[in-house]
């Protein structure tokens, strides 16, 4: 497992106590090291339920064996940077998305990926990010957002 380079030997007792020091066990730090990179966000609409869903996918890897890891992906909103400057960054955004991946992924020595991306930047920008990566990469998406409110009734 590409998880050794930061558990396993003598070598790496510093290693294993900074994973120690994050809550994880002894048992943990044994199991495949699996990241889950969510898109969830205060600040992006259609990202406001991916935790539930990231949460759900944590649960799915301990139970299949695996320690997730959670690590946090950018996504800009296309509707709430039009009309400004901000526009400027959504396009580019797929990049940084797919860099910060691997570039996590690789500087951990993660096992594994499972990708809980949202809207047209945030998906394309995970899929680049797995298939630069030489692992196994599980995508769960958000799905569509939902509709709003209107004086209090759901849209339908």
């Amino acid at each position: 497992m590409k998880s050794h380079n930061l558990t396993e030997g003598l070598e790496r007792a510093p290693h294993r106590s900074l994973l120690k020091a994050l809550g994880l066990t002894s048992k943990e730090i044994k199991q495949p090291m699996i990241g889950v990179v969510s898109a969830f966000s205060d600040l992006v609409p259609g990202h406001s339920h991916l935790g539930t869903i990231t949460e759900a996918v944590k649960t799915g890897v301990r139970l299949n064996g695996g320690t997730p890891l959670v690590f946090p992906s950018i996504g800009v909103c296309d509707g709430l940077a039009m009309n400004h400057a901000g526009m400027r960054y959504s396009l580019a955004s797929r990049e940084l998305i797919a860099d910060s991946i691997e570039v996590m992924t690789r500087a951990h020595s993660l096992d594994g990926l499972v990708l809980v991306p949202n809207c047209d930047k945030i998906v394309p920008g995970m899929l680049m990010a797995a298939a630069r990566l030489d692992l196994t990469v599980i995508f769960v998406s958000g799905g569509p957002m939902l509709a709003g409110e209107v004086t209090g009734k759901a849209l339908e």
